[in-house]
């Protein structure tokens, strides 16, 4: 557990008088590791919220799955038992399936578009939406896009995706991109995976840099392709309980420095990517950059399975969006 704040006597001197609400605390819980950026984006966070309030909001961090797991954290926030939580758009479109199109294959060129999707547009939709199920949506963060390892061959075209025996995790988006390129799929528990990769159970897998350097896929995976298949990131929320705690100048500091932390996770996940990579390559793997309009014109069907999960309206909204 991690308190940002402590109030000194002077500071409590100071917010009687000011024009801020009664104190309050709310919990943040997320499955980040505490070296991982969404952990230092949600310090920044914390300790920002209560410069700026002069300590009447205290912000109380759980990295690491301390309050459950993703799900259960989720759970929790949406039943106020905690005050916040970074879920990703596949743990979101549980409650609301329109956040499963988010991580529909190869729909983003790159992380500017993304973002640029994510902030304004999607956001205007889907805010509404969350907000019916309790949460009010802050900012999106980051997580990344996906890329495919592998231990048999350098992946240069879909061709070379064909056969493959890849453990995903069981998101359907994942599950259809790959099967759309003519892998074989099979979901291994996170945790197994290192021994699954290592005993040849599986050819490859599928996550994003962070993941495949931190962990050290590389021992046991020779390829790398930059495939960039799917985005996902971290989405900040608050129950709506929670949030009418505050006044409005609460909330909108909350909001202000809740973009201002995404901001720094955005940069420090593609500043560590790019020097992950890199790595990755100096310690032996073979790093390739295919062409990816032929893996994206093979996603026909990949799209027609998560638009049935997402609801085909869903869908036809979700890509008029990324114009």
């Amino acid at each position: 557990m991690y308190i940002r704040t402590i109030l000194s006597a002077g500071v409590m001197l100071a917010m009687s008088t000011s024009a801020m609400a009664q104190d309050v605390t709310l919990r943040l819980a997320h499955f980040a590791a505490e070296s991982h950026p969404g952990h230092t984006a949600a310090v920044q966070f914390a300790d920002k919220v209560a410069e700026r309030t002069n300590g009447s909001v205290t912000i109380e961090l759980y990295p690491a799955n301390q309050l459950g797991s993703p799900p259960e954290q989720l759970e929790q926030t949406i039943l106020g038992a905690i005050d916040m939580n970074l879920p990703t758009h596949g743990g979101l479109d549980k409650y609301e399936r329109a956040f499963g199109t988010v991580m529909t294959p190869f729909a983003f060129s790159g992380y500017e578009h993304a973002h640029e999707v994510l902030d304004g547009p999607f956001t205007e939709w889907t805010a509404p939406l969350l907000e019916a199920q309790g949460l009010i949506m802050l900012s999106h963060w980051e997580y990344g896009f996906r890329n495919i390892t592998n231990s048999q061959h350098p992946i240069n075209s879909p061709d070379d995706v064909k056969g493959l025996k890849l453990r995903t995790p069981p998101e359907l988006q994942i599950v259809a991109a790959m099967e759309g390129l003519g892998a074989a799929t099979t979901q291994i528990a996170f945790p197994e995976l290192p021994n699954a990769l290592n005993q040849g159970v599986v050819d490859g897998q599928e996550n994003p840099i962070g993941v495949i350097y931190h962990y050290k896929l590389d021992e046991f995976q020779k390829h790398l392709a930059l495939t960039r298949h799917v985005y996902n990131s971290m989405v900040h929320v608050v129950n709506k309980d929670s949030w009418n705690q505050l006044s409005a100048e609460q909330q909108s500091i909350l909001r202000e420095e809740s973009a201002a932390a995404a901001q720094l996770m955005r940069d420090a996940v593609l500043a560590q990517e790019k020097a992950e990579i890199a790595e990755l390559a100096e310690r032996g793997m073979e790093v390739t950059e295919p062409d990816l309009a032929p893996f994206a014109a093979l996603m026909g069907p990949a799209r027609e399975r998560v638009a049935e999960y997402s609801g085909e309206e869903n869908m036809t909204t979700f890509l008029g969006l990324l114009d």
